[in-house]
């Protein structure tokens, strides 16, 4: 039961990241367009480096962690150092941005609907950087779990992924 409740809380940390990078996406990608149109330059690179992990987060990060564990979990793929690599890149990856953006905005005069949005996106992002945070716990704490238990051959617990059960 325990397993179940925890692929359950994974499947809607993986949910809430999906929405989240959508949001972020949307955002950033409303200020660079701005930007690039009001200034003719390209758009400042913290804007850009979110649009990055938000596309980053929805084709291959979550891609990967969804669909490894439910259809190719079977496969070298499945490892839990593979799930905990792409679990810290991609929680790394919204920490830099979020503080990125945090920092350029905080020295910025700025008003309107774009200053809004620019500050919008970097809330959102760091609340994707808190549930990317949640669930690379849940993958340290499962590596350290297992940590000498070689019987599984080093795959993941598909507990703590979605998979056809859940």
């Amino acid at each position: 039961m325990a397993g179940l409740n925890q692929a359950f809380i994974v499947l809607v940390l993986r949910f809430v990241q999906a929405i989240l990078a959508l949001i972020v996406l949307g955002l950033t990608a409303y200020v660079a367009n701005w930007w690039s149109h009001f200034w003719h330059a390209i758009s400042p690179s913290q804007f850009n480096f979110l649009i990055f992990a938000s596309v980053w987060t929805l084709v291959p990060a979550l891609l990967f962690l969804i669909l490894v564990p439910w259809r190719f979990s079977e496969t070298r793929a499945h490892h839990k150092f593979v799930i905990l690599g792409v679990e810290a890149l991609t929680m790394l990856f919204w920490f830099a941005g979020f503080l990125a953006l945090s920092v350029f905005l905080s020295d910025r005069v700025c008003f309107g609907h774009v200053c809004s949005a620019g500050r919008a996106a970097a809330v959102f992002a760091a609340f994707e950087w808190l549930a990317w945070a949640g669930t690379m716990a849940m993958a340290v704490m499962h590596v350290l779990r297992t940590c000498g238990h070689t019987s599984n051959g080093g795959k993941a617990d598909p507990n703590l992924n979605m998979h056809e059960g859940a």
